[in-house]
């Protein structure tokens, strides 16, 4: 049973009746005016998903009416019934934004052929806007969970990148969250509406990589049974997407360069070249720059992707989003896994912050969801963060037990008072200690809270 609501407003009282029982019938909810006044105080109260409006009214031309309702809602599709049913009427009631018009008498399958058509359009419209919202709530700029200086400054960089076409290039180690920024460009930019394409050229086996990227024709060798459309095609007015360019076999290099200078593309087996309109993003965890010294990479196309390089750090760099990004992957995974899981111990979120984290967000994500599944508590313990805190040290380099503890209690306040912004509450609160006793230990080291980017004191540590 739907329970859309049409608003149907007509001086006939029995057509009113009969309009109602009608619509009731198909499964709407109905409200009946039999004035443009009554309608417009009703749309005042609730909106409505469609509207049936007589064109002649006592007290009102029903395609004011109209005009006044879409001054309510904008987007109200509106169907014209008139006794009347002259070209002229209806041409004037299509160009002031009515869906259509119906001419009296009318039988019920036209009236909801009518209405099916309509609302099947605002259907999808709404579905549109609801998705939008939706890749914006998960690839909005706003969205991006960052708190470290150097993921600013990043954003600030994807901001300004993402409103135009330009070539960009992000680099950093895996599980840095490249593909996730190349979406939030995409999202971010004219190009949002139209298709996104991933390809990851390390997965790809090297006899297959031209077939798939550019397409093939039927027969063009053995096995292509029909014509394929390849992935940059796939992506034509959109967003292509090249994660871990480096792995590109060198022989479709050439190629994947005609296609940036020329915008077109030529299939397996082809003889006239496709026109396509595709921004091209890639990605790598490789140093480009030497592969293009070890010639394992073209120069030329190592130039024409680097029109914008972006940098992604490790986590280990910017350990100021870890407790964020933490909580952010605990909501997202407490909610799939249906658990109650609410947040950290100090303990557990202290293990979080000193680990080094090879595995980059990647890893933290995964160890975030394991923890969620496995905890029988609404609290995150160390029990179920399986971590080693540090990296391991080679034995030439060990310090003596009383310097490696200061050094690390030294780092490990400097990234805490970095994270919290010197709130000294939060602070004292992560690290499991009274505020009397962590102002203990920021004097012992010549830290102070007000410092954003503090600086150890020459002196030595204090013995109190």
């Amino acid at each position: 049973m739907s329970d859309e609501r049409i608003l149907v407003v007509d001086d006939d009282p029995s057509l009113l009746t009969l309009l109602k029982m009608r619509l009731n019938s198909m499964g709407f909810v109905v409200t009946a005016c039999g004035s443009g006044e009554d309608a417009l105080h009703c749309a005042q109260e609730d909106p409505y998903d469609f509207a049936i409006l007589d064109l002649r009214l006592p007290d009102a031309d029903g395609l004011d009416l109209m005009e006044e309702l879409h001054q309510y809602q904008t987007n109200l599709p509106v169907l014209i019934l008139t006794a009347h049913g002259c070209i002229p009427n209806a041409v004037q009631a299509m160009k002031k934004g009515a869906y259509g018009y119906l001419t009296k008498p009318f039988d019920d399958k036209e009236l909801q052929e009518s209405i099916d058509k309509a609302l099947t359009t605002k259907r999808m419209s709404e579905e549109i806007h609801r998705l939008q919202l939706l890749v914006n709530e998960l690839y909005g700029l706003d969205n991006v969970v960052a708190r470290s200086p150097q993921m600013h400054a990043v954003l600030q960089q994807v901001a300004r990148v993402a409103k135009t076409d330009t070539t960009v290039c992000i680099s950093g180690e895996t599980g840095t969250g490249k593909e996730v920024i190349a979406r939030v460009i995409h999202c971010n930019s004219p190009r949002a509406s139209k298709p996104f394409m991933a390809v990851n050229c390390a997965a790809i086996p090297e006899t297959l990589f031209e077939s798939e990227l550019f397409g093939h024709l039927k027969g063009s060798f053995t096995g292509a049974h029909q014509n394929k459309r390849g992935l940059i095609h796939s992506a034509d007015k959109g967003t292509l997407f090249l994660d871990e360019i480096g792995e590109m076999p060198l022989a479709l290099q050439g190629k994947l360069l005609r296609t940036i200078q020329n915008r077109e593309i030529l299939p397996v087996g082809g003889q006239i070249p496709i026109k396509v309109d595709v921004r091209i993003l890639a990605a790598t965890n490789k140093d480009l720059e030497l592969a293009v010294r070890e010639k394992r990479f073209r120069e030329d196309l190592y130039y024409r992707i680097q029109v914008v390089p972006l940098h992604l750090p490790p986590l280990r760099e910017r350990r100021e989003d870890i407790p964020s990004l933490a909580q952010f992957f605990l909501t997202r995974h407490a909610e799939h896994h249906h658990k109650v899981v609410k947040g950290f111990a100090p303990d557990a979120l202290q293990r979080l912050m000193t680990h080094a984290w090879p595995g980059n967000v990647r890893e933290l994500e995964n160890m975030i969801e394991r923890s969620v599944v496995m905890s029988p508590q609404e609290t995150i313990t160390t029990e179920f963060l399986p971590l080693v805190s540090q990296e391991t040290t080679q034995p030439g380099s060990l310090q003596p037990l009383t310097e490696a503890k200061e050094a690390f209690e030294r780092d490990y306040l400097k990234d805490l008072l970095q994270t919290t912004q010197g709130n000294i509450s939060r602070a004292s609160q992560i690290a499991g200690r009274y505020r009397a006793d962590f102002y203990k230990l920021l004097k012992k080291y010549g830290l102070h809270p007000s410092d954003k980017s503090p600086e150890i004191s020459p002196r030595a540590p204090r013995s109190d």
